[in-house]
């Protein structure tokens, strides 16, 4: 074997363990197979970094732009609002909305964002029904993955199957080229999750943590879930204290006692007793200037000792809140549980190091870790995944929180309204520009990608979304790993090694026909899919895919549209997908949670790919 196939391969091998180690980003670990191929002198400069410019990524992006025009005007939250309306209390008939509405909407948008919006909604589900999260959750991110498969726009892995035929010169998929095959899927999906599947579902979450018929746990709940019911304490300022005039950054309580000021409810006026009434009913705007005067009445939190410390320093009365007997924050201000996501940026890094307050303009007041509460040193508490955050703010920073949906999502807010989207009148634009796009993509009549931008500023122009939105709304992560992984495709190509995979595949199944071939792709695709990234699989196995049929001497398309159908096919670990971890917390699941319905469902996958994809796309 020549050195410099040899070479890409060890690079190759190294990669794929670190994407499986999840010790380092993804995007990184593609940044640095990256520049060990430029390195090496395996690929030239232009060669590197030719994924940067290659319309599949430029097409992704754009994507990212459309799908979060869509969230921003809530015509994802409107159908699970619908949802809502009609799933009653039934089990069965619950886990089938769930998938079928789910797998739509992950058809045209991201499966990842597609989550995002419908968890809380099928944990609200699940709630009224008094059915344990868990058993919707699953079939949730099922239908999410299985959704990306009914069109051409709906996962990644399938524009990289696409743009293989297109590389060689061929006509690539359609918009609806996979749509029979995805329905097909999706009916399997359904069927066996609301008969053998939905018997192998754990029931671990609590089915009902209000302890009634609420969809969502009442404020005290909520905050006695998280052991606040202790540690929180009101206190009037009054003339004799010290603290007139005080700002809490002089004051530095955090620091010097532990303790956190949750509201400063505004000191009455004298000459109005009605309005003083109103104002104590309202809390100033919390950060570091938030000035001290008498009558303020202060929320604090902290261990009881450090706050009779603190009492005795400033001469004030201190009195316990009972969380379940009054109200326990000023009305203007919310109390709201949140969990990042598996990609959030806020994961390891403390509240400190994200300066979580000054960004958001909410606190947190505790951090649940492993069934544990945590209240003290949370600016230097460095987050994980799996934690859930109890935060507190006004209902204007907290609506803006709620729309960070790439770093979190809201779980439960008991003073939640009936919230519109931020630009839910351009819903109907939204709906109109996303039609138009996928009927240029149907019949061709400019480039696909050409197309998605169209869409992509039109959104923009149309007032669906800021630009702003936009930049936040695009996957970076998602962006730099395509754009850096791409490479070694033809890193392989040049140096030999695809053929050498290509010879040992066809070797070892190509005897046995074409059938035999394909069936051995999508295991091949499909078992890589639950240790790295589909993209990144897709990326690798395509070409591969192209050559066995060449080799063959049978259509690419059959072979293509497996590995595009086995990518997204990340169902048995929770580490297969952003879509599984995003789930796992709130199910409280495990490993084998995912790995017995998984498996099975991967092996009907494959049953029906076998079956089918050779009828409509035939060798």
């Amino acid at each position: 074997m020549p050195i410099d196939t040899l070479l890409v391969f060890v690079i190759l091998a190294v990669t794929v363990a670190l994407f499986v180690s999840d010790r380092i980003r993804l995007d990184l670990v593609a940044m640095m197979s990256l520049l060990a191929l430029l390195l090496t002198g395996i690929l030239t400069p232009a060669q590197a970094l030719s994924g940067f410019s290659d319309s599949l990524v430029i097409m992704i992006a754009g994507l990212f732009v459309v799908s979060t025009g869509l969230f921003q005007t809530g015509i994802a939250a409107r159908l699970g609002r619908w949802l809502g309306r009609i799933a009653g209390t039934s089990e069965v008939r619950l886990i089938a909305l769930v998938m079928l509405v789910t797998a739509p909407l992950s058809g045209i948008m991201s499966s990842t964002g597609t989550v995002a919006v419908m968890l809380p909604l099928v944990v609200t589900l699940a709630w009224r029904a008094n059915i344990s999260p868990s058993r919707l959750l699953i079939p949730l991110t099922m239908a999410s993955l299985i959704g990306g498969m009914t069109t051409l726009i709906g996962t990644a892995p399938n524009l990289v199957a696409s743009n293989q035929l297109v590389a060689q010169g061929l006509p690539g998929f359609n918009f609806f080229s996979f749509t029979p095959l995805g329905l097909a899927m999706l009916l399997v999906g359904v069927v066996f999750m609301t008969t053998i599947g939905r018997h192998w579902l754990v029931a671990r979450a609590p089915a009902n943590p209000a302890g009634e018929s609420d969809a969502q746990p009442s404020l005290a709940e909520l905050a006695q879930s998280y052991g606040l019911s202790s540690h929180v304490f009101r206190t009037t300022v009054g003339i004799e204290s010290p603290l007139e005039g005080s700002t809490l950054a002089e004051l530095g309580w955090p620091e010097r006692f532990g303790i956190q000021v949750l509201a400063v409810e505004a000191a009455p006026s004298g000459r109005n007793h009605l309005r003083g009434r109103r104002n104590h009913e309202r809390s100033k705007p919390l950060g570091p200037s938030t000035r001290i005067e008498h009558h303020d009445r202060l929320l604090l939190q902290g261990e009881r000792e450090h706050v009779e410390a603190l009492a005795l320093e400033y001469r004030l009365q201190i009195e316990p809140v009972d969380a379940a007997g009054e109200r326990l924050i000023p009305p203007d201000l919310g109390l709201v549980e949140v969990l990042p996501t598996p990609r959030s940026r806020w994961l390891d890094q403390s509240l400190a190091e994200l300066s979580f307050r000054d960004r958001y303009g909410v606190q947190v007041v505790a951090v649940r870790r492993e069934g544990a509460n945590i209240t003290e040193g949370l600016a230097q508490l460095t987050l994980r995944f799996g934690d859930t955050l109890l935060v507190e703010g006004s209902r204007k920073a907290i609506e803006l929180l709620r729309r960070e949906r790439l770093d979190a999502v809201v779980l439960a807010d008991p003073g939640a309204m009936e919230a519109e989207a931020p630009r839910a009148d351009r819903a109907p634009v939204a709906v109109v520009i996303m039609l138009l796009m996928l009927v240029v993509m149907t019949f061709g009549w400019i480039p696909n990608v050409v197309a998605v931008l169209v869409a992509a500023v039109a959104m923009v122009l149309a007032g669906c979304l800021t630009m702003d939105d936009a930049y936040r709304g695009i996957n970076w992560e998602a962006i730099v790993l395509i754009a850096a992984i791409l490479p070694m495709a033809t890193a392989l190509e040049i140096t030999g090694g695809l053929q050498l995979v290509v010879d040992a595949l066809v070797g070892a199944v190509g005897p046995y026909g074409p059938l035999a071939m394909l069936a051995g792709l999508f295991l091949l695709t499909s078992i890589a899919s639950q240790m790295i990234s589909n993209t990144a699989t897709a990326v690798l196995l395509a070409p591969i895919a192209f050559q066995a049929a060449a080799m063959l001497e049978v259509s690419p398309y059959p072979m293509l549209m497996t590995v595009a159908l086995a990518a997204s096919t990340a169902f048995a670990t929770p580490v297969a997908s952003p879509v599984n971890m995003l789930v796992l917390g709130p199910g409280q699941y495990r490993f084998s949670d995912f790995l017995r319905v998984g498996v099975a469902m991967q092996l009907l996958v494959l049953i029906a790919t076998v079956l089918l994809v050779p009828l409509l796309f035939p060798f």
